[in-house]
């Protein structure tokens, strides 16, 4: 007994708690992605918001900021509001990113690994893959709502000062005891149906194609597990997860950034099914991809640097790799 206890202690930490190892991990490489890549998912945010349908048919919340794309819009935040502002709303994407991105890869490798089990030659199957990524994504985005409405209007307060409206929050544990304030526990998990709908599409896109791909370039082709193998991966991840995620993540922003009465009931939009509706009916089918380019820009390097940093810790931590 003490020759076996003599063993656990010998081995690195990362290998006697694997699960608090991979969460820890890839919550550090997420907030390393999240922080080089945020000003890219702020200006999709904006953009994502422009035009808005329901909110310019009601006479009390008219939207009346121009047009801009995406270039424009990144080059209007820096001059209106500050170079720094491209960060707003930074903190509460971090806390999102620890919870989200540490959960899904826990729950996402158990799944692989004990659930389902790997074949004989160390192949997950298709199918299995799915059902993992799409069940770790809905999962941890669930748990992070909050942190996730605080993020997106936080994002939008530069336009409401903009526009000459007084701005709801002065910080992000402000705003999070503001929302928890007015609209009870329940107002912080507004739009979590959206949201876990998008997280679960991105998820399933980003952890499927990244650990397919990999595993076919490391059978078929003369590539070893390398950084090279890491970064075809990655950008072939980040290319499907925002192709299948952008309807979603349009519904998500509006339906949690919409005004709201004291009860924390949204004033436009009674769920995202009706959001769906009239974004669609108002502005065309083509509206659930609005902030498609600088998302998919912003999802690309997202993907890599999550990917590579996160398989680079595991290896000098002595993990065996993703």
């Amino acid at each position: 007994m003490s020759r076996q206890v003599e063993e656990e202690r010998s081995l690195a930490l990362a290998q006697r708690w694997p699960k608090t190892s991979t969460f820890i991990l890839s919550s550090f490489a997420s907030i390393v992605a999240e922080i080089s890549t945020f000003p890219l998912e702020l200006t999709k945010t904006r953009l994502q918001m422009q035009g808005e349908a329901a909110l310019n048919r009601n006479r009390f919340f008219k939207d009346s900021t121009p047009y801009r794309g995406m270039i424009k819009t990144t080059i209007g935040i820096i001059q209106e509001e500050g170079f720094l502002k491209l960060w707003q709303g930074g903190i509460s994407a971090i806390y999102r990113q620890v919870v989200y991105s540490g959960f899904r890869m826990v729950i996402y490798e158990y799944l692989r690994d004990s659930v389902f089990g790997k074949s004989e030659n160390n192949i997950f199957p298709l199918w299995q893959s799915v059902i993992g990524g799409t069940l770790s994504g809905a999962l941890a985005q669930f748990f992070c709502t909050p942190a996730d409405l605080v993020k997106v209007q936080m994002q939008m307060e530069g336009i409401r000062k903009l526009q000459g409206k007084p701005l709801r929050f002065h910080g992000v544990h402000q705003a999070f005891l503001k929302i928890l304030k007015e609209g009870g526990m329940r107002g912080l998990w507004v739009g979590w149906v959206p949201n876990v709908q998008r997280a679960a599409l991105v998820n399933m896109g980003d952890l499927v194609t990244y650990d397919s791909v990999k595993r076919l370039l490391l059978l078929n082709t003369s590539l070893e597990d390398n950084v090279m193998t890491h970064g075809l991966a990655s950008i072939s991840s980040g290319l499907v997860a925002c192709v299948l995620g952008t309807p979603a993540d349009v519904i998500k922003s509006r339906v949690m950034n919409q005004p709201t009465d004291e009860k924390g009931r949204g004033l436009l939009y009674r769920s995202s099914t009706d959001c769906l509706i009239q974004s669609v009916k108002g502005e065309g089918f083509l509206s659930l991809y609005k902030g498609f380019l600088p998302g998919w820009l912003r999802m690309i390097p997202w993907s890599m640097v999550f990917w590579l940093t996160y398989e680079k810790i595991r290896f000098l931590s002595g993990v065996d790799p993703f």
